[in-house]
């Protein structure tokens, strides 16, 4: 009953509906016919005008062999018919060749021929129609050599020096049994590659060993087919790019010319194993194969006109009720650009809460540093509370002089106490002012300085490896040393339970300035938190686990690295930690090299 009252209510409606989907299925019809039908159209006729143009270019070829031929043929006769000239057996034999050049240039403009020369038995040119080449040995030249050896007309295809070919017919000339000299008499190859160039597209002869000898395209001499097709200037090589995406329906092509897609046609030549190969372009095909084709979609283009118009009658109908979509798409936007509103706000708010995750951030930095600083006075204090002691004991006993000793050291202590609060200051700035070239033997020393009153405190074998020259790296003093007491420090923690406590220092360079610090203790049980700031293995109210987290920000201020391994690894006990510094260039500025470390 609801049906029959909306079919009643909106019968336009769904008659428009109805009548619009029939209309777009005649046309998605109408489109798969006409694509199926160019397909099918292009891809008959393609192949059918592309046998007629290779049946075409075969017909040319054997014309062009037969046209080869006649003219070998010809000119094989002349060394024959020159080798019994009596003025030129006369002239070899009496050694007069006044008239010799003349005699043989006009031979040459009676049977077309390239060019004759006439030899004497030593290879020397003593006739020839160029007359510059007079005098010029041939004795090595295959053509003299093979017509001595022969005793009959040979052919010969040699190279000159421009990258031509030449082929020549040569003879010996005989007289009373007795070689007298060679005529060698060019044939005119090259005025028939002339009148090829000017109808096909492209020929090219090969030898018997597939190398080219003739070719409309000069660079192909001396090429065998592959590479000479290969051989292609960049806008030849673009201008294929644009056929292949062009020619999309056509057949694959055997080969590309010039950038342009052709057919290969190969004929045998019955002369030496020669062969000739044709190469003709689709231009000709894709002309009357597109002709066809534009007659077939003219045709659909006016049915889809049709249809097109019938759609037209129906937009009318369609413009209410986009109409009435508009109204509803201007509540849209306004609804939307209330949604932009508030998400700027919501944006505006972010970055509020951003800055004050930064600025927390830095308070906590800030408490970091507090408890560095701390942590950083313990040892010095410690050193300071150990002469105290020494120097009453020294007074007690009278010996004023070694008191004033200890009391000269509580007051570098108190310096160097200064120095470490002022340095902890700059340790969340990179670099510092007090960046200078130190030797990390130097450093260690002083480190070793200050950690003396508790390496004496317990019986710990200290080995040092050190080497003789400097290791100069560019950094703090301070703050190196810092980091060498830390690691020293951490060092006399670990093997305070250890039977035969023992330390190993060891200074190196190569590539790079390291140091290394090598106790053997129980070793560490995280590695990968080591030098995370407040990790600590040590138990509550003995380490504040700033030490590591501090000395490897300074090692990477310093432009280097803090490592951290266990000894087990290398078949040993106990932790080993290595620093590894960039050693100091002083050819390099010191600004320079200090950015270059950051």
């Amino acid at each position: 009953m609801q049906e029959d009252d909306e079919s009643t209510r909106y019968p336009e409606g769904r008659s428009s509906l109805t009548s619009r989907w029939g209309l777009r299925g005649v046309i998605a019809v109408l489109l798969i016919v006409a694509a199926a039908t160019v397909w099918f159209t292009n891809a008959w006729l393609t192949a059918r005008f592309s046998e007629t143009t290779r049946v075409r270019t075969e017909l040319r070829s054997a014309l062009y062999i037969g046209n080869l031929l006649s003219e070998l043929q010809r000119t094989s006769v002349v060394p024959l018919l020159l080798a019994r000239d009596p003025a030129l057996i006369s002239a070899l034999s009496g050694n007069d060749f006044s008239g010799t050049s003349a005699r043989l240039i006009s031979a040459q403009k009676e049977i077309a021929a390239a060019s004759i020369k006439l030899l004497d038995a030593s290879g020397r040119v003593v006739g020839s129609t160029d007359r510059n080449l007079i005098g010029t040995n041939y004795v090595q030249e295959p053509f003299f050599v093979e017509a001595l050896r022969s005793k009959d007309t040979v052919f010969t295809v040699s190279s000159s020096p421009q990258g031509a070919y030449e082929f020549t017919y040569s003879r010996t000339v005989v007289a009373d049994g007795r070689t007298l000299g060679v005529v060698v008499v060019g044939a005119d190859l090259t005025r028939l590659v002339r009148s090829w160039a000017g109808i096909s597209d492209a020929i090219a002869v090969t030898d018997s060993e597939g190398q080219i000898i003739l070719s409309t395209e000069p660079r192909w001499r001396g090429l065998t087919l592959p590479e000479a097709l290969a051989v292609r200037s960049a806008p030849s090589a673009i201008a294929r790019a644009f056929q292949v995406t062009a020619d999309w329906a056509a057949p694959p092509a055997d080969a590309y010319v010039k950038g342009r897609a052709v057919m290969q046609a190969e004929t045998r030549i019955p002369f030496r194993g020669w062969k000739m190969i044709a190469f003709t372009t689709y231009e000709s095909v894709r002309e009357r194969v597109n002709a066809v084709l534009a007659m077939v979609i003219m045709g659909f283009a006016i049915l889809l006109a049709a249809v097109f118009y019938l759609f037209s009658r129906r937009a009318r109908v369609e413009s209410a009720a986009w109409m009435r979509e508009s109204a509803d798409l201007r509540a849209l936007n306004a609804r939307l650009t209330r949604e932009i509103a508030e998400r700027e706000r919501m944006q505006r708010e972010l970055r509020v809460a951003e800055q004050t995750v930064q600025q927390s951030s830095k308070l906590a930095a800030l408490g970091e540093m507090s408890a560095g600083v701390s942590h950083e006075l313990n040892q010095p204090l410690a050193a300071m509370k150990t002469y105290l002691a020494g120097a009453r004991l020294l007074l007690q006993r009278g010996r004023a002089e070694e008191a004033l000793s200890s009391f000269q050291r509580i007051d570098d202590l108190v310096e160097r106490m200064g120095a470490i609060t002022r340095q902890l200051k700059s340790f969340a700035r990179k670099g510092g002012e007090a960046f200078e070239p130190v030797d990390l033997r130097v450093a260690l020393s002083g480190a070793l300085v200050m950690m003396e009153p508790q390496l004496r405190s317990r019986t710990i074998r200290l080995q040092r490896n050190i080497p003789r020259y400097p290791v100069m790296v560019y950094c703090d003093r301070i703050r190196l040393e810092q980091i060498i007491i830390n690691l020293l420090r951490n060092a006399v923690d670990a093997i305070k339970d250890v039977r035969d406590p023992a330390i190993e220092i060891t200074v190196s360079s190569g590539s790079h300035a390291f140091l290394s610090v090598r106790d053997n203790g129980p070793g560490v049980s995280d590695l990968e938190n080591l030098f995370e700031p407040f990790f600590t293995t040590k138990k509550p109210g003995e380490g504040t686990g700033l030490g590591l987290a501090i000395s490897s920000g300074i090692a990477a201020d310093f432009g280097g690295r803090l490592t951290a391994h266990n000894a087990s690894d290398e078949g040993g006990s106990g932790a080993v930690f290595e620093l590894e510094l960039p050693l100091h260039d002083p050819g390099q500025q010191p600004g320079k090299q200090q950015l270059a470390a950051e």
